[in-house]
């Protein structure tokens, strides 16, 4: 299967996150920081941790690049 470029970055992000939760706690994450719905972030941050995100898959996603105005 051939991956495709927006897909590229996130396997490292996520890689070890073997929970089904804590994994789509950080897909909303960055959905609501995509959306800028910056109130439920803290939460969503905090189901992460709970079900096995590192700090550093929370700071990835929260310094993504692509989402600073050009």
């Amino acid at each position: 299967m051939i991956k495709t470029i927006e897909n590229a970055g996130r396997s490292h992000r996520l890689r070890g996150l073997k929970h089904p939760v804590g994994f789509t706690a950080l897909v909303y994450l960055k959905e609501a920081l995509l959306r800028e719905r910056y109130e439920n972030c803290a939460q969503i941050i905090a189901i992460a941790k709970e079900f096995g995100a590192e700090n550093y898959q929370v700071q990835a996603l929260l310094e993504d690049p692509r989402r600073s105005p050009g």
